[in-house]
């Protein structure tokens, strides 16, 4: 493969090991991933594409190494193989789903790919009859790489390892639970651990769609009824900026600080939200020098309310699947989107306008029953006066609460 270039969709852990090896064999190592900071691109000699489709091009071999999340399911469609140089190879060894197979299978029929390494697919086992299992430039493995006789003793050495430290040293980033639970008011806590979590990750996902890159700073502020619980609290934020980007690990809030750490996040608990919140919580993200906060308030009993995303006043609860839409504030918006959303059969829950003056700059902060895919998402984006949505899918509410509290399932 020597003078070959391999192209990395995902300079996460695994991403970043390959790119190692791929080196030693002489090749040209690029790769893609937003969430990724200069410097780690930099360590590991490794250029950097800002976007896919400048990638793609230049990829001798594409291999994808990145979680399977709404951002990542389908990524890789004819359109994107297209780019790719004749007789390139691809490689899937990540999640079944993040390549549209059909579309892999029609560019290896047609013999303009060299052949395709499979290790998951979108539905699994693999049917006995797919036609990938009768080509000779495929090759297929089931994804058994923790079940080899090296991956059994490397996980039994991980385990003997983690139990040295916590009783050395103290040291319990691997530990199911999270330290000090017992001690932590658990049922007054799951409203603001969920709040601070999905703050984190709506902030992220808005940058994100702004055009900056990798966080590299979390700083969480809370009200003084929950500034007891700061170390906690501080580890649900960088759950909620690393979670749907590390591949390959499993993120609780005992993990997501170092993960977030590891990523050169730099995480920071700022003096306390005013008096008249006492059960607030704000998350600011800083990407590439830019700035978002989202942040509200989490009283015991009740639901948490999101009550300000960047400069506007809003009042809605997290839900599963939401929206965040900045428009002009002009007449007509608010019905042309709910059209939309009900001819997609899309049901509003709670539907919030904001706006910063008479004409100025508006904000929507929509919840809704159901998914919005990418084609729904792009014909809100083609509304007259919309300048910007994000679609965001959480967890649902009571696994999200359990998940934060440092339970691994």
């Amino acid at each position: 493969m020597e003078g070959r270039t391999l192209g990395i969709v995902g300079l996460g852990r695994i991403g970043s090991e390959i790119a190692t090896r791929a080196r030693a064999f002489g090749m040209t190592v690029v790769a893609y991933d937003p969430y990724i900071g200069a410097e780690r691109f930099e360590r590991l000699q490794v250029a950097r594409a800002d976007t896919l489709d400048a990638l793609l091009p230049v990829a001798d071999v594409l291999t994808v190494h990145t979680p399977l999340t709404t951002e990542t399911r389908g990524m890789i469609t004819v359109r994107e193989l297209a780019m790719l140089p004749n007789r390139a190879i691809v490689a899937n060894l990540a999640r079944g789903g993040i390549i549209v197979e059909a579309d892999l299978l029609a560019e290896l029929q047609r013999d303009r790919l060299r052949g395709a390494v499979l290790d998951v697919f979108s539905k699994e086992p693999l049917a006995a009859d797919h036609p990938f299992r009768t080509m000779p430039n495929v090759v297929l493995t089931p994804h058994l790489g923790a079940s080899t006789a090296e991956g059994q003793r490397n996980v039994s050495v991980d385990v003997c390892a983690n139990v040295r430290d916590a009783l050395v040293s103290g040291e319990l980033s691997s530990a199911v639970n999270v330290a000090g639970g017992d001690e932590v008011r658990w049922k007054e806590l799951r409203g603001a651990i969920m709040l601070a979590r999905r703050s984190a990750a709506m902030a992220r996902a808005l940058l994100a769609d702004r055009g900056a890159r990798a966080v590299d700073q979390l700083t969480l502020r809370l009200g003084r009824e929950l500034v007891y619980a700061d170390g906690l609290l501080l580890s649900a934020a960088a759950l909620g900026v690393v979670e749907d980007v590390v591949e390959g690990a499993r993120l609780n809030a005992v993990n997501s600080r170092a993960q977030a750490e590891t990523r050169g996040i730099a995480l920071a608990v700022a003096p306390a939200i005013s008096a008249g919140q006492p059960h607030g919580v704000q998350v600011v993200v800083r990407s590439d020098g830019n700035e978002m906060t989202v942040g509200g308030v989490a009283t015991p009993g009740a639901r948490p309310r999101i009550t300000r995303i960047g400069r506007f006043t809003v009042d809605v609860t997290p839900r599963r699947t939401m929206l965040v839409l900045t428009n002009a504030d002009v007449p007509g918006v608010i019905g042309r989107v709910g059209t939309l959303l009900g001819d997609a059969g899309v049901n509003i829950a709670e539907y919030h306008q904001s706006r910063t003056s008479q004409g100025g700059d508006a904000l929507a902060a929509i919840t809704v029953d159901g998914t919005i895919d990418s084609a729904l998402r792009q014909r809100l984006l083609s509304s007259h006066d919309i300048r910007s949505v994000t679609v965001l899918t959480f967890a649902d509410s009571e696994s999200d609460a359990d998940d934060t509290a440092g339970t691994v399932s």
